[in-house]
C-alpha cells in the first residue's frame, strides 16, 4: 500500500537556543514523507526552484520516496526563516518567501492518481480541494491546515473538512476554528463537520484523537535534549498515516497505535 502526499518542499533557516542552520530541507511534504517512509511507500507532489540542492533530492530518494510528482521550475524555492525561544514554543517567523510556491497548482500525474491513501499537507484549502478532484477515490483521505487558512479561507476549509476522513490541526487552531475554549468540545464540534477522525496536536503535551465513538489521549514521548521542533506536526502526521497504511485498517485499535 502507498501514500500520496501533496504539499510544500522548502529551504528553511532556523535559529533555536541550540544553534542555527541555513537553507536546510524543510516544508510540510518533506517532513511528512521522510516520516511516513518508515512504514510505507510514499509519493510526493510539490514544486521547487532551480536553487534546490540536489543533495536533498538524493536524501528523499534514499528513503525510497517517489519524486515523479516533484516539479522543478525556473525561480527560487519556497523559503522560511524563523526563531524559537527558550521554551521551544511557536516559532517567531522572520521571513516567508513563497517564490515558485506562489504559483503552485498541484498536478497529479496519471501514475499517481490511484494511491489508496492521500495526505493533503498544509497548503491553501482551495488547492487541497483541487487535488481531490484529480485523484481516483482514495481509500483514506487526510489533511492538515494552519491558523492562516482558518482566518483567510475558512469557507473553503470547511468544505474540505466535509470531504476528508482524517483531519489534523493543533490546539490553538481547533479553538480558532470552533470558537470553543474547551479542547474536548472543540474536537467533538469538528467531528460534526464531517471527518471520521480528528487529531488535535498539543506539542509537548502529546495529542488527542477523537473518533465518532471513542477518544484517546496520548502524552508526548519525553526528551531531555531538544534541538529543533520545526516540522514536528508534519512528522507526527507522517508516522500516523504510515502506520494505518501499513496496517490497512481504520479501527480504533489501529488509530490508537498510529498515534503512539
Amino acid at each position: 500500500m502507498s501514500i500520496l502526499v501533496v504539499g510544500s518542499v522548502a529551504l528553511d533557516t532556523v535559529k533555536t537556543p541550540k544553534g542555527k542552520v541555513s537553507r536546510v530541507l524543510g516544508g510540510s511534504a518533506s517532513y511528512f514523507s521522510v516520516s511516513a517512509a518508515n512504514f510505507s511507500k510514499v509519493s510526493l507532489v510539490a514544486v521547487v526552484g532551480e536553487d534546490f540542492d540536489h543533495s536533498y533530492i538524493r536524501l528523499l530518494k534514499r528513503r525510497n520516496i517517489n519524486l515523479n510528482g516533484l516539479k522543478k521550475q525556473e525561480g527560487k524555492t519556497f523559503s522560511w526563516s524563523g526563531e524559537y525561544g527558550e521554551d521551544f514554543g511557536d516559532a517567531n517567523t522572520i521571513a516567508t518567501n513563497l517564490n515558485v510556491f506562489a504559483d503552485f497548482k498541484p498536478f497529479i500525474p496519471e501514475s499517481l492518481k490511484k494511491h489508496p491513501y492521500l495526505f493533503l499537507a498544509n497548503i491553501d484549502p482551495q488547492l487541497q480541494l483541487n487535488v481531490l478532484q484529480q485523484v481516483n477515490q482514495p481509500k483514506i483521505t487526510a489533511c492538515d491546515t494552519m491558523n492562516y487558512w482558518i482566518n483567510t479561507k475558512q469557507k473553503y476549509l470547511v468544505k474540505l473538512i466535509k470531504k476528508v476522513d482524517i483531519f489534523f490541526l493543533n490546539e490553538s487552531e481547533a479553538r480558532l476554528l470552533t470558537q470553543k475554549s474547551n479542547i474536548v468540545s472543540a474536537g467533538k464540534r469538528i467531528l460534526k463537520m464531517g471527518p471520521k477522525v480528528v487529531l488535535i496536536k498539543k506539542g509537548e503535551n502529546g495529542a488527542i484523537l477523537f473518533s465518532q465513538k471513542k477518544t484517546f489521549v496520548a502524552p508526548a514521548f519525553l526528551l531531555e535534549k531538544i534541538v529543533d521542533p520545526t516540522g514536528a506536526g508534519d512528522t507526527f502526521a507522517g508516522g500516523f498515516m504510515g502506520h494505518i497504511c501499513k496496517a490497512k485498517k481504520l479501527d480504533f485499535t489501529c488509530l490508537r497505535n498510529a498515534v503512539l
